[in-house]
């Protein structure tokens, strides 16, 4: 089964690591990346850019607006994903707890959804 595993960041705690951490960290990350990946549970893994970059879109009654930045102010932001495979949620919790990012923020697991059935179910 295939989980989506966000990463969300805090600066604030970012911010607070010693010198050399944040770049000790990273290295540690691509390492355990490379591992999943040549184990096959690692499909694809990308860091995202700052909030600050983003532009929330949204439709409503046929009109579209866009405004700068992300929807809501958290001092937690998505910082980056891994789409990994695991048999269950119990191993993509025990691979997600791995990550340092644990430590600095917060890390969300969901089940990625079949959607060759829902487009079977919808005829699609």
């Amino acid at each position: 089964m295939k989980y989506l595993v966000m990463i969300y960041c805090d600066d604030r705690l970012l911010d607070a690591l010693p010198e050399g951490e944040f770049d000790s960290r990273m290295k540690s990350c691509f390492g355990k990346a490379d591992a999943l990946r040549a184990e096959g549970q690692l499909l694809d893994s990308q860091q995202l850019e700052a909030p600050e970059t983003a532009r929330t879109v949204r439709v409503r009654n046929g009109r579209t607006s866009v405004v700068d930045g992300p929807f809501a102010e958290t001092k937690e932001y998505l910082g980056g994903f891994n789409l990994i495979e695991a048999a269950d949620m119990d191993e993509a919790v025990r691979i997600a707890q791995s990550f340092p990012w644990s430590q600095t923020g917060a890390i969300e697991i969901r089940p990625v959804r079949d959607m060759d059935a829902v487009r079977t179910r919808v005829g699609a």
